[in-house]
């Protein structure tokens, strides 16, 4: 079993459950997905810049991504309905779990000048979403390798029905979250 996955099980669910007086081991809140996003504005100019986004993303997650299409057409970014605009991979179960770990205990401490993310960026129900501005930061990527420096969203869903109980999961977690001055 995944190392991340068995803190959760032994740590953060007895933690949670004392916390916020849960009376079943059920309502406790747990992780149901990861969703890793790249935005590409430049593919429709260049091609190439989403085979090395699907690649980049590949060797991050271990799984193939999909391509995001544009839903409707803006002329003010000269976009057009079905033009592809993205790419994105859902991950869940062991997958999900080790991608964490990895996102928590390497790459995240591998950011420059690191003071800890945001505590702020939950959307109301429980879900965190964090921004990267590279994707150099996970071991994974050769620098030699890459074309382009391309930031991506990773978006952590959970079940939590709050941000307090979600911020709690991810704290026990280990997700290094900045202090508030």
């Amino acid at each position: 079993m995944n190392r991340m996955k068995e803190s959760y099980l032994n740590e953060a669910v007895p933690a949670l459950q004392k916390a916020f007086e849960y009376g079943n081991v059920m309502e406790v809140p747990r992780i149901q997905k990861v969703v890793i996003n790249i935005g590409l504005g430049e593919a429709m100019d260049n091609p190439k810049a989403l085979d090395a986004a699907v690649g980049d993303l590949t060797t991050i997650s271990g799984q193939k991504p999909i391509q995001i299409k544009a839903r409707n057409s803006i002329a003010n970014f000269k976009l057009r309905e079905g033009r592809i605009i993205g790419a994105k991979v859902t991950l869940r179960g062991e997958r999900m779990w080790s991608f964490l770990d990895r996102l928590i205990n390497v790459a995240l401490p591998r950011v420059r000048d690191f003071r800890g993310i945001s505590p702020d960026s939950f959307d109301g129900r429980g879900n965190y979403t964090l921004g990267l501005r590279d994707q150099l930061i996970f071991p994974e990527i050769e620098y030699d390798k890459i074309d382009k420096l391309r930031g991506m969203e990773i978006t952590v869903v959970t079940t939590a029905n709050n941000d307090e109980h979600a911020r709690t999961l991810l704290k026990l977690l280990g997700m290094p979250f900045r202090k508030e001055a």
